[in-house]
């Protein structure tokens, strides 16, 4: 598989590219006067959403670029980040209005675990699946390819690995404790596990600092590309169409600009539509993205995993029936309550949680489903109507969130 870089294209000639596309979705999208005036104006005309350097960053950034903004009466500036935790520390103290964020993080923030307590607010799911594992070449060399062959060479070769996520109550951390558990091997006692920036994941692994590490694309496909990695499994293998980032706000801000939340809803909404209309544009996404101003590295890292093109680094190639989706006829972005409940149970389940909160209440103060509605109105885009779903993980159980107590406390491998 070519993993050679590719010249980006201009910001001019995306646009130009995507005029054609554009077109047929306009009919979709609310009046300009429904945003201008009046009581559903946007209480703030420029808004600022953080973001990490990562593949999913891309509604947001399109959003931007593509100039979805302004037709809800906006202005969205894209701005980067180098941690989760910054993108924290500047969502609570009001730098940021929105961020590009970890579902657990907003959930670890609102509980008081996860940095300075804060109430906080999910507006949408921004995209589902397109997270890895990558191992380093090191250990695949010693038949560690996989789970299974991870736990026997821990079993045979004992010392300490260490092993990277990208913030302590986000969805990197609970995907990689999720698959070490279901192969026995307990994240918290048999393992060393270290928090690292996603965009210094594969400069670590390079110097020898980490044998493993979760983190969202292209920082997978990087490790391949650079000869130094291999993917052991995608986060759509742990849970596939998992929730990944959301939209992050404070509860504060959301509740005082309502009709800046729904336009900003309704321009990253059409922002995902166009992303995941057609090949063509995922290509065009890919090709704005790895500017040096939002993920900066080469596109061939971005846009063959964003197609469902993978390969393992061992020579294993595959389509993937789930990569990275942004939309889905508005599937993907509900915030589903039980998606942010699965959250809760995990961080009680790792102890990050002393005592078992109130699931479902948690989720309604956090999960803006109302709001979500409303911007997704002004989009035209269909909303599913059940607020819980229903999923299986790798280990084989079933999570729908009608149990959550009980779910929490039946793993057998948990702090």
């Amino acid at each position: 598989m070519d993993l050679k870089p590719t010249s980006t294209l201009s910001r001019r000639s995306v646009l130009q590219a995507a005029a054609a596309t554009l077109a047929p979705l306009a009919p979709l999208a609310a009046p300009l006067s429904v945003f201008a005036a009046g009581s559903d104006a946007p209480e703030k005309k420029e808004v600022r959403i953080g973001f990490i350097p990562l593949t999913d960053c891309a509604s947001v950034v399109m959003a931007s670029v593509l100039k979805f903004d302004e037709k809800y009466g906006v202005k969205i500036i894209p701005t980067k980040e180098a941690s989760w935790a910054s993108v924290r520390d500047k969502l609570v103290n009001g730098e940021l209005d929105f961020a590009h964020v970890l579902y657990g993080l907003v959930y670890g923030v609102h509980l008081g675990v996860g940095g300075t307590k804060k109430d906080m607010a999910v507006l949408m799911t921004l995209n589902q699946n397109g997270q890895a594992i990558t191992l380093s070449k090191a250990l695949a060399d010693k038949g560690a390819v996989d789970g299974a062959g991870l736990a026997k060479l821990m079993q045979r070769e004992k010392r300490e690995y260490t092993f990277a996520q990208t913030f302590p109550t986000g969805t990197h951390a609970m995907w990689l404790y999720h698959w070490l558990a279901t192969h026995g091997i307990d994240p918290l006692k048999d393992a060393k596990v270290i928090t690292v920036p996603p965009p210094q994941m594969v400069a670590n692994m390079r110097v020898g600092n980490m044998d493993g590490y979760c983190v969202g694309e292209p920082w997978n496909h990087r490790a391949i590309a650079d000869g130094i990695g291999i993917t052991a499994t995608t986060s759509q293998d742990i849970w596939t169409d998992h929730p990944e980032k959301v939209l992050g706000s404070t509860a504060e801000f959301a509740k005082k600009n309502p009709n800046t939340c729904r336009a900003v809803i309704a321009a990253i909404l059409e922002a995902s539509r166009w992303i995941d209309a057609n090949a063509a544009n995922r290509d065009k996404m890919a090709a704005t993205i790895a500017d040096k101003s939002y993920v900066n590295t080469s596109v061939d890292v971005i846009n063959q995993r964003i197609q469902g093109k993978y390969q393992n680094g061992l020579g294993k190639t595959w389509s993937d029936a789930h990569p990275m989706a942004f939309f889905r006829d508005g599937a993907v972005n509900l915030p589903y309550l039980s998606d942010g409940m699965w959250f809760l149970t995990q961080h009680k389940r790792w102890g990050l949680l002393k005592e078992h909160p109130d699931y479902l209440g948690v989720a309604k103060q956090i999960n803006q489903i109302e709001l979500y509605r409303q911007g997704a109105s002004a989009a035209g885009v269909s909303v599913p109507k059940e607020v819980m779903r229903s999923s299986k993980l790798i280990d084989g159980t079933v999570w729908d969130g009608k149990e959550p107590k009980k779910y929490a406390d039946s793993f057998k491998i948990h702090a």
